[in-house]
């Protein structure tokens, strides 16, 4: 049996439906973008990213990984439009693209880990 669900004035989603609601083409775009995410490494470099810029050597010294996969993983990231890449003193320097993943990333670390 289900609980219903119970909701107050105050709650947002009582009068607003959410977009992911009525817009099926909006959740399409979030379900890519997630899955663009959904790689430990790739989780792990956005959240460098919400700290500072970083060329691909640094992300791999702080991420432990080759430069090449870390470049893969950063591709992908580009691909999404999550991440920009400027040239910088000879450098390819990368940062956040899309703003809103700080606060996706502080959601996913207070996420309780079972």
């Amino acid at each position: 049996m289900q609980t219903p669900i119970h909701r107050t004035e105050s709650s947002p989603s009582a009068s607003t439906p959410s977009l992911l609601t009525t817009e099926p083409g909006r959740a399409e775009h979030i379900a890519a973008l997630l899955r663009a995410l959904a790689h430990p490494i790739r989780i792990r470099i956005i959240a460098i990213l919400c700290e500072s810029e970083a060329n691909v050597s640094e992300l791999a010294e702080r991420l432990g990984a080759k430069q090449a996969i870390v470049s893969q993983q950063l591709q992908i990231l580009r691909t999404h439009r999550l991440v920009s890449v400027a040239r910088e003193n000879g450098f390819a320097v990368y940062r956040l693209a899309e703003q809103q993943l700080r606060q996706l990333v502080r959601c996913m670390e207070g996420c309780s880990i079972r």
